[in-house]
C-alpha cells in the first residue's frame, strides 16, 4: 500500500516542483480556496490559538490574520515542495543570510553550531544554509513510516547539500562525527509541545504556562556547542531572508533554560512582527496549565 500510495503521489510532487513561480502562486490562491474557505482546515484550532495570544483587538482584526495565515499555509506547502525542483541559483536568489560570518566564525574554531529555529515563515528553506557556510547543514526529524516517502525527502534535501538525521540515532551519530572532526550545522525545530511529561519545564508564551521543547539546549549543554538562533524573515511572495544571532557560545556555562528561555522570547518578538506567518495550526497550547505556578 506504502508503495501505491507513492507512485500515484511522487508524479504530482514532481510536477509541482516544475512549475515556475508565478504559476505555483497561481495554484497555492487556488488551495486557498479549497483548504480554507471550503474543507476549513484545522480552523477551530487556528482560532483559539490566535485568541489566546490577544494579537488583535477586534473580531475583525483577527480574522484579517486568521485569512493572511491560510494564504500563507499555501504558499509554505508549495513552496515546499518547489525545493526539489530549485536550482542552486534560484535559491541563492530567493533565500539569502544576512550574517553567515557569525556562523563561520564558529567553525574557524573548529566548532559545530546547534541552530534553533520557529515554525515560522519558510523554516524549510534553512536546507540552503550550506550555500552560505562551510558546515554541513542537518536536520533532526521524525523517520516517515512510509519509507518510500522517507527516501524522498532525504533526497531533496540532498540535492542542496543537507542532511536528515533520526531523533532517535542523533547523539551516537552526532559523537561520531565530533570525534570524526566533522563539523555540522544542526537544525532544531525547537518550538514544538513536547510529549505530556510529569518533568516537562513550562514557562510562559503568550502569557500561558506551557511546556516547552529543552531538546537543544540539553544537547548542546552535553556536547558543549555553540547554540545560534535562526529568525527568518519575509520578504515579499517567494524570498526570504535570514539572520543569525548567539543564544549562547558556551553552554554549559548557562543556568538550566536560560537559553530555551531566550529563544521563546525572541521567537515570541518575532511572531508579533507579523502573526500570519506563524503555524497556528499546531495545537500549542494543548498542555497549557490552568492555574500556572
Amino acid at each position: 500500500m506504502n508503495l501505491l500510495i507513492y507512485i500515484v503521489v511522487a508524479p504530482l510532487l514532481f510536477v509541482v516542483s516544475k512549475l515556475p513561480f508565478w504559476l505555483l502562486y497561481q495554484l497555492s490562491n487556488l488551495f486557498y480556496v479549497l483548504v480554507y474557505r471550503i474543507i476549513g482546515y484545522r480552523k477551530k484550532v487556528v482560532r483559539k490559538n490566535l485568541a489566546l495570544c490577544g494579537f488583535a483587538d477586534s473580531p475583525e482584526k483577527q480574522k484579517q490574520i486568521e485569512r493572511d495565515f491560510y494564504r500563507y499555509l499555501c504558499d509554505f506547502f508549495l513552496e515546499a515542495i518547489k525545493v526539489k525542483g530549485m536550482s542552486k541559483k534560484q535559491m541563492l536568489k530567493r533565500f539569502t543570510v544576512t550574517n553567515p560570518e557569525l556562523v563561520e566564525d564558529f567553525a574557524k574554531q573548529g566548532k559545530s553550531v546547534f541552530v534553533m529555529t520557529g515554525h515560522y515563515a519558510n523554516f524549510e528553506w534553512l536546507l540552503a544554509l550550506g550555500y552560505y557556510v562551510s558546515l554541513k547543514p542537518v536536520a533532526i526529524y521524525a523517520p516517515l513510516q512510509n519509507e518510500y516517502f522517507d527516501n524522498y525527502f532525504k533526497n531533496v534535501r540532498s540535492k542542496h547539500n543537507s542532511a536528515l538525521i533520526s531523533r532517535k540515532k542523533f547523539s551516537e551519530e552526532f559523537a561520531a562525527s565530533q570525534r570524526n572532526n566533522k563539523l555540522t550545522l544542526v537544525g532544531f525545530a525547537a518550538d514544538q509541545s513536547p510529549q505530556r511529561k510529569s518533568k516537562n519545564y513550562y514557562r510562559s508564551f503568550f502569557g500561558h504556562d506551557v511546556p516547552v521543547f529543552t531538546g537543544a539546549e540539553r544537547l548542546g549543554k552535553r556536547f558543549d556547542v555553540p547554540i545560534v538562533m535562526a529568525k527568518v524573515k519575509r520578504l515579499k511572495r517567494g524570498y526570504y531572508e535570514t539572520t543569525f544571532s548567539v543564544l549562547s557560545d558556551k553552554p554549559k556555562e548557562m543556568d538550566d533554560f536560560q537559553i530555551t528561555d531566550a529563544f521563546y522570547e525572541a521567537l515570541e518578538k518575532q511572531i508579533k512582527e507579523d502573526p500570519s506567518l506563524y503555524f497556528w495550526t499546531h495545537n500549542r497550547f494543548k498542555l497549557m496549565r490552568q492555574n500556572p505556578q
